[in-house]
């Protein structure tokens, strides 16, 4: 019998002691409470506690993510979008964040999303879309004004997603395609103009070197003749020459078509013949 009775009182104090027995990790702080109230901080390690009279509650410290759910939110400017976002918060002091409040992660959930749909709702699409920085900024300096009582700081507040209506995708899509083409017609409205000066600028040296003309049509000529094709191209001033060389054949053909007037006899003058027939007889 007694040896029953040690075996039950050495149970027992196992038992005991395995109950005063914690543990707290390298990531943790534990707040220990006894009979209700705190009274300290245990750091890292290997902990005794008194069973039943005290209580160890432990805190992580390191970061965690938290996504914030999308959210149906209005724009300044009356456009309906859904926001998503992700926030990065970590625990500072481990006795705020057990006794200040309840559950301190579901409050952060809580009050991320109520402060994403304010500061995105302050804003229209275009500074929405554009200026995603600032945004982030100002729900998270909004939420460390609250969360740093509760012992907890929100070390990044990031948009994740923006769903637009279908209909806003679309007329997104015409402006972008409006201010493209926009562009291009500037683009090539510049070109005209640059190609326009290079070539007053050729034709005042062709007109100062008229030989350029004719080596720039020999050029095209050659450029032309490159793929062997049929086409035969001549340039304009050779086929002015052609048109003048027309033109001289025809008055000519025409002068030669008229009659010749016909061949009238010679009148010798009296004297003439007196002294010719003298000059026989000498």
């Amino acid at each position: 019998m007694n040896v029953f009775v040690i075996i039950v009182i050495a149970a027992a104090l196992l038992l005991l002691l395995a109950s005063a027995v914690r543990i707290v990790k390298q990531y943790e702080q534990g707040v220990l409470f006894r009979l209700g109230r705190v009274v300290g901080v245990r750091e890292p390690g290997l902990r005794l506690i008194i069973p039943v009279v005290d209580v160890l509650r432990r805190v992580p410290l390191r970061i965690i993510t938290m996504p914030i759910q999308s959210q149906g939110i209005i724009t300044r400017d009356n456009v309906s979008v859904d926001v998503s976002a992700v926030a990065y918060f970590r625990v500072r002091d481990a006795v705020k964040s057990v006794v200040a409040i309840e559950n301190v992660y579901a409050a952060i959930d809580q009050i991320a999303q109520t402060t994403l749909r304010k500061v995105v709702g302050q804003h229209t699409l275009d500074e929405t879309l554009s200026e995603t920085d600032s945004i982030n900024l100002d729900i998270r300096r909004i939420l460390d004004g609250t969360t740093l009582d509760w012992g907890v700081e929100v070390t990044l507040v990031e948009l994740k997603d923006i769903q637009l209506p279908d209909t806003m995708k679309r007329a997104m899509a015409r402006q972008a395609e409006a201010e493209r083409e926009k562009r291009a017609k500037i683009i090539s409205a510049e070109g005209e103009s640059l190609a326009a000066a290079a070539l007053g600028d050729a034709s005042d040296t062709m007109m100062a070197h008229p030989l350029a003309l004719q080596l720039r049509n020999l050029q095209s000529l050659v450029e032309i003749g490159v793929d062997k094709n049929t086409t035969v191209v001549f340039p304009a001033p050779l086929m002015s020459t052609i048109g003048e060389l027309g033109s001289f054949l025809a008055r000519e053909s025409a002068a030669a078509a008229q009659p010749k007037p016909a061949a009238t006899a010679a009148i010798v003058p009296p004297s003439a013949a007196v002294n010719g027939t003298r000059a026989d007889e000498r």
